[in-house]
C-alpha cells in the first residue's frame, strides 16, 4: 500500500482479517505481502485455490473462520464505541511496526483522541510482573510519572502489577499512556482495570490487533507484547521472573535493535531474577526516568551525575587533604612527623597546617598539631565508609 488511506475494499479485508488470523500469524503475514488482503479474502472465502504454508485441516480452520467474518458488522461496532480501524500504511500507522516483517499486525483496532503514529514517535514501555511487590509498583510508578514528566508516552499493557502501576503513574502526572491489550479494545481486560482502560482512553490511547468483541487468551498476551516492543523505542522490565512474559517483551525488543533496560531489585527475590539475567546480558541498568531518557532521548537528555553529600572536606586541594590525612585521630603530632605521613617536605607541611587552621580543621597547641572535633567527624567518618 501507497501512504493515504486504505480503500473501502481494502479496510474490509483486513479488518476480516483481524478475526481470521492470529496476531502475528507469519504465515497469513506472507500472504498478505504477496498476494494482498483482497486475494487473500477472497481464496479464503472461495476456498477453491488453498495457500500455500498451511495444512489442510488449518486451511479449513481458517475457511470456517472466514465464513463468520462480517467486518461491516465489526467495524461499525467499533465505530459506535469510539473505536477506528488503522491500517498499514496510512497516514497514523506507526511505521516501527513494519519492523515485524511478516510478523506485522494486520492493522490495528484504536481508541482515544491522539494519533498513535505521533504518540510512538516518543514512547518507552514499561512491563513487568502482575504478581509485583511493593517495591516494584513504587518503581513503576516512579518511571511512568518520571516519564510523562519528560514528555514520553508510557506504553504498557494494561495489566496488574507493574503495567498498572507505569500507567497510573503517566496520568497522575498529567501525561501520555497507552495501552496494548490481547483482547477486543472495546471490552477492557482485565475486568478489574475497567476504570483504569476507560481513563487510558480519555488521556491517552488503547490499542489492540482484535476485532471488538473478541476475548483474550494466554498464546495472545504473549503476541501482544512484540508491539509493545515494536510500538516504542526501547523496553524497561520493571521485576520480572525466568518466566515472565515481560521478558518477552525485552528480548524481542533486542532482536528488533530497540533499547532493554531493566530495574534491579534484591538479589534475593525471585521476581528480580529474571531482570537480573536480562541484566547479565545485553539489558542496561536503571533506575529513574532520567536514565530512561538518556539512553532513548536525544543527545543532550543526559541524567544528572549521581554522587554522595559534598562535605567541606571534599573542596580542599588535594596537598592540604594529604596533610590533613597526616594527621593522627587522637593527640598531636610535630610537622616533621605529619610531613612523614604525607610523604611531603616539612616547610609545605607547615604551610598547609595553617591553611587547615584557617579553615577550622586543625589547631595548634605548642609544638604539635591536632585535628578539631569537627575535623574528626569528617576525616573518620569518610575513612571509615570508604
Amino acid at each position: 500500500m501507497t501512504s493515504g488511506s486504505a480503500s473501502d475494499e481494502e479496510r474490509l479485508a483486513r479488518a476480516a482479517l483481524t478475526r481470521i488470523l492470529e496476531p502475528g500469524d507469519e504465515v497469513g503475514g506472507r500472504w498478505l505481502r504477496e498476494a494482498g488482503a483482497l486475494e487473500v479474502v477472497r481464496r479464503l472465502v472461495e476456498g477453491e485455490e488453498r495457500l500455500d504454508g498451511v495444512t489442510p485441516a488449518r486451511w479449513e480452520g481458517l475457511r470456517a473462520r472466514a465464513e463468520r467474518a462480517r467486518p461491516a458488522r465489526d467495524l461499525a461496532v467499533a465505530r459506535d464505541a469510539g473505536v477506528r480501524f488503522v491500517c498499514p500504511g496510512e497516514p497514523e500507522w506507526p511505521v516501527q511496526l513494519d519492523d515485524l516483517g511478516d510478523a506485522r499486525p494486520v492493522g490495528l483496532w484504536v481508541r482515544g483522541r491522539p494519533s498513535l503514529r505521533i504518540w510512538a514517535l516518543r514512547s518507552v514501555a514499561v512491563v513487568g510482573a502482575r504478581a509485583c511487590t511493593e517495591y516494584g509498583a513504587h518503581m513503576a510508578a516512579g518511571l511512568g510519572a518520571g516519564l510523562a514528566e519528560r514528555g514520553w508516552v508510557v506504553v504498557s499493557g494494561g495489566a496488574y502489577g507493574v503495567d498498572g502501576a507505569a500507567h497510573r503513574g503517566a496520568l497522575g502526572a498529567g501525561g501520555a499512556t497507552v495501552a496494548v491489550l490481547a483482547c477486543g479494545v472495546d471490552r477492557p481486560y482485565p475486568r478489574g482495570h475497567a476504570e483504569l482502560i476507560g481513563r487510558i482512553a480519555e488521556q491517552g490511547l488503547v490499542v489492540g490487533e482484535l476485532p471488538p468483541g473478541d476475548h483474550p487468551t494466554p498464546s495472545r498476551f504473549i503476541l501482544r507484547n512484540r508491539v509493545i516492543a515494536a510500538l516504542t523505542r526501547g523496553s524497561v522490565v520493571v521485576e520480572a521472573a525466568y518466566r515472565s512474559g515481560a521478558l518477552v517483551t525485552a528480548r524481542c525488543a533486542q532482536d528488533l535493535g530497540r533499547y532493554t533496560m531493566g530495574v534491579p531489585g534484591p538479589a534475593t527475590s525471585g521476581l528480580s531474577a529474571g531482570v537480573h539475567e536480562l541484566l547479565r546480558g545485553e539489558g542496561v541498568l536503571v533506575t529513574d526516568a532520567a536514565e530512561v531518557v538518556e539512553l532513548v532521548g536525544d543527545m543532550g537528555d543526559v541524567a544528572p551525575q549521581r554522587r554522595g553529600p559534598v562535605v567541606p572536606r571534599d573542596l580542599l586541594a588535594p596537598q592540604a587533604a594529604r596533610v590533613l590525612a597526616a594527621l593522627p585521630a587522637r593527640g598531636s603530632a610535630g610537622a616533621r612527623e605529619i610531613a612523614l605521613g604525607a610523604g611531603t617536605a616539612v616547610d609545605e607541611v607547615v604551610g598547609r597546617l595553617y591553611e587547615l587552621r584557617s579553615l577550622g580543621f586543625v589547631e595548634r597547641h605548642g609544638d604539635g598539631w591536632q585535628l578539631t572535633r569537627q575535623a574528626i567527624l569528617s576525616v573518620f567518618s569518610k575513612r571509615g565508609g570508604s
